[in-house]
């Protein structure tokens, strides 16, 4: 073939690639065309709009049976295109790329790499990135930062034009503190054709998240009618691969990536419109755009059943919250943030707002370590980027995660764990997450169950790692791990032949019991059941116990009574050593000794001893009711001034045996011994005035007197003086004292017409009397005035008398008797 002259043709290529010069070198090469002979070709390629592409001189493809029309092209193999020029000349043209300028994405993360439609070049894309945290804090798909602190539902993500059905992210935020001043998230809605999922916090203000499907709980991992659900490290995950997108929700925290490719200029919500452009992410339902997101955030309300406070559509009836917060003392864990901590990160996403919120968070509600979730979002960001960062071991316990014990934290682990069900993880994959996963040396059994294992072999429901080859018995199966299969293959447990007893003794009864050796096996045996015997426990008689035996083999007990080793008296049972009160007149003591018969303990008796002497002037008298007689006074105890005892009886009266001058008297009233002591003064006696002989003594023989004896005497005055003595006071100087003295004519004699004694009783008394007032001086130095009875006149007169007939009552005539008595022993001193 003739080589054809060398051309110079422009051709297009992407905006972003500059123009090249490619030579191409003359040759031959086979195809499944034809044989195809080339001659060196140098080409320009410039910069234009369209597809990258380059030509070569025009082909000659002799004995080609595929039609060409001038002009139509087609593949021939990657990135190689054929141009028909003109009958059975063709045009090769391979496609070269360049790699495009690396633009600055508005949210400040890295741009991603996107595959041209043609699969031979690619260009770069800010994908649409959506977080909110805290209380909550947003950054919209462009980086734009805002805080709002609505109670309602709200959208997050919708399309402006419709193309997926049923399609949108939707969070449901309430108040999490009690002054109604900001508000969390609590559930993360994802709908997507048929299916509506949500992602609620269980807690409030925890990591403890569940999921549910059209308002039924799911287990994890889920996958249904292209929506996929997993767990990621600390996070819950919705994905839609048909959409390239995916949503994360930890409680504190959510995420939204979705691809600029299918969603770019096509977002609305309180995430803004992805464009790269932060200019309208402020943008309102009807396109209008706000002064600012918070603003924007309340007129995207949703209707929600359970808040119908809320009303999608109506104005917002309070302003837009404060983001920024007045200065007070942030936190120290704000300050790791802007620390050596996140360093590594610093110049991949830059930390400014989420410090800001860090910060708002620590100042408004400083109780609830909401000021966490800056970081952890912060971090989360960063590992989206590549760089991973292990924070939570600088907050000093504060921001720390708590894993199950057959776990262990991971700030930087991989997205999706690897498990003996699945295959490895791409190695060249460099994103990673935090989270609780296996430790080393083990590897999760499988994502549906949450169970580390050291080898691959089986896990059944009882959620215990077996081996290949192990068996083992669950509930009652006879199991074995296989490799392939199902895993585990099981068949019901075998149990063997048992002895069949019967139960035909008093008190027992069948009964099937567990076995201890294999608890799949119960064991038939009988069991004792004493409700079900006859036989009762005998009532016993004082000092006698109930025992009872059961004899082997047997259900039933014997019973019978025992002694006690106890006294028995009066249906009172009495200890060894302890008194026992029979009667007042024994001192009676419960023995160790045992009578033969009886089977019980002697009661050992002794007499009360009692008292027979008594004191002179008491008697023993027997009382009623005790065993021993009482001493008990019946006569006066005198003691003289001889210091001897004188005894009297009531009524008695006695001359002192050395003094003439002291009589002794005893009275009884009411059943008290009272003793009294008189002393006879004598009337003034001067012997020489008394004629020869006619010297006497009184009758008291006491006093002596001139007149004789047996000559009568009238009654009269008698004059004395003396010293007048009263409760131990005494007259200065002797008194001049009267006192009546005489006789007066009393007799007693039988009357016959009576039949009695008849009586005339005169005495001789005071008939008239003055009272007279004296000074006495007391012992203690003071004087008092006493009144005394001063007798002018005397004379007989008469007096009721009587002898008792029978005796009255006793109480009554003592005092009276006593009286009498004194007055006698007065009037007989006086004589």
């Amino acid at each position: 073939t003739t080589p054809e002259p060398t051309t110079s043709e422009q051709v297009t290529t992407s905006g972003t690639t500059p123009t090249v010069s490619i030579t191409t070198t003359s040759g031959t090469t086979s195809s499944s065309i034809g044989t195809v002979t080339s001659t060196t070709t140098t080409t320009t390629i410039s910069t234009i709009t369209s597809r990258p592409t380059a030509t070569s001189s025009a082909v000659t493809i002799p004995g080609t049976s595929t039609p060409s029309t001038p002009g139509e092209t087609w593949w021939l193999c990657e990135c190689i295109k054929a141009v028909c020029i003109e009958d059975d000349k063709i045009q090769v043209v391979p496609v070269v790329c360049d790699p495009p300028p690396k633009p600055t994405c508005s949210n400040g993360l890295s741009p991603v790499q996107v595959i041209d439609e043609d699969g031979c070049c690619w260009h770069w894309e800010c994908d649409c990135y959506c977080t909110g945290w805290g209380d909550p804090h947003y950054m919209t798909f462009d980086g734009l930062y805002y805080s709002y602190q609505g109670n309602c539902t709200y959208v997050l993500v919708e399309e402006i034009n419709k193309k997926v059905d049923n399609f949108g992210v939707y969070i449901d935020n309430y108040h999490c503190d009690a002054r109604d001043v900001v508000s969390c998230p609590r559930t993360l809605i994802v709908r997507h054709e048929t299916q509506e999922v949500r992602m609620a916090t269980v807690t409030p203000n925890t990591m403890e998240v569940e999921v549910t499907v059209n308002k039924q709980l799911v287990a994890l991992p889920y996958k249904k009618f292209g929506v996929l659900i997993y767990k990621s490290g600390i996070n819950s995950v919705v994905e839609i691969p048909e959409l390239k997108m995916n949503v994360t929700y930890n409680g504190l925290s959510f995420s939204i990536k979705m691809p600029y490719s299918l969603f770019g200029n096509n977002t609305q919500g309180q995430c803004g419109t992805c464009n790269n452009n932060t200019a309208d992410d402020c943008m309102l339902p009807n396109g209008m755009i706000a002064e600012n997101c918070e603003t924007m955030a309340d007129h995207w309300q949703v209707v929600d059943p359970s808040k119908p406070q809320c009303s999608p559509g109506l104005s917002p009836t309070k302003s837009p919250s404060i983001t920024t917060v007045q200065p007070c003392k942030e936190s120290a864990i704000c300050e790791l943030l802007r620390g050596s901590v996140f360093e590594p990160c610093h110049g991949v996403v830059n930390p400014d707002k989420y410090y800001a919120a860090c910060v708002f968070d620590s100042c408004v509600l400083p109780n609830l370590d909401l000021e966490c979730s800056s970081l952890q979002i912060y971090a989360a960001t960063c590992a989206d980027q590549n760089v991973c960062i292990d924070w939570r071991s600088h907050t000093n316990g504060v921001c720390s995660y708590k894993c199950p014990s057959e776990k262990e934290y991971r700030a930087c682990g991989p997205i999706q764990e690897s498990t003996c069900k699945s295959s490895q993880q791409n190695e060249t994959s460099t994103k990673q997450v935090e989270g609780c996963f296996c430790p080393n040396g083990t590897m999760l059994y499988d994502s549906s169950m949450d169970v580390c294992v050291k080898t691959c072999g089986c896990v059944g429901m009882d959620m215990i790692p077996r081996e290949f080859g192990e068996r083992f018995t669950v509930d009652c199966q006879d199991c074995i791990c296989l490799e392939g299969g199902n895993g585990i293959v099981c068949e019901p447990h075998r149990c063997p032949p048992q002895d069949q007893s019967t139960c035909d003794g008093e008190g027992f009864y069948k009964v099937i019991v567990v076995n201890s050796e294999d608890p799949c096996c119960p064991i038939n045996s009988c069991k004792c059941n004493a409700s079900l015997c006859t036989s009762k426990a005998p009532k016993c008689s004082p000092g006698f116990e109930v025992q009872s035996h059961i004899p082997s083999g047997k259900c039933c007990p014997v019973y019978q009574c025992v002694p006690k080793g106890v006294c028995v008296h009066g249906n009172a049972e009495f200890l060894p050593n302890s008194p026992v009160f029979v009667d007042k007149c024994q001192n009676c003591l419960c023995t160790s000794n045992v009578n033969s018969s009886t089977q019980l303990n002697i009661i050992s008796c002794e007499h009360v001893p009692c008292n027979t002497v008594c004191q002179p002037g008491y008697e023993l008298q027997a009382v009623k009711g005790e065993c021993c007689g009482k001493c008990v006074q019946t006569k006066c105890v005198i003691r003289t001034q001889s210091n001897s005892n004188l005894i009297l009886s009531p009524g008695e009266f006695k001359n002192d045996p050395r003094n003439n001058c002291t009589i002794y008297s005893c009275i009884n009233i009411q059943d008290q011994f009272i003793s009294s002591t008189s002393e006879i003064t004598c009337p003034a006696f001067n012997e020489e005035s008394c004629k020869p002989g006619t010297i006497a003594f009184l009758p008291n023989g006491c006093c002596r007197t001139c007149a004789p004896l047996d000559s009568p005497t009238p009654c009269s005055v008698r004059h004395r003086t003396d010293f007048l003595v009263y409760r131990g006071c005494r007259s200065l100087e002797r008194v001049v004292m009267t006192e009546c003295e005489g006789t007066c004519g009393t007799f007693s004699m039988y009357s016959v017409e009576a039949n009695s004694m008849e009586h005339s009783c005169s005495c001789c008394r005071e008939s008239k009397a003055t009272m007279k007032e004296v000074t006495l001086k007391c012992p203690h130095g003071h004087t008092i005035t006493h009144k005394y009875m001063y007798v002018e006149s005397c004379s007989c007169q008469d007096t009721e008398c009587e002898i008792s007939q029978e005796k009255q009552n006793k109480e009554e005539n003592d005092a009276a008797s006593a009286l009498n008595r004194l007055k006698r022993a007065i009037s007989l001193a006086s004589k």
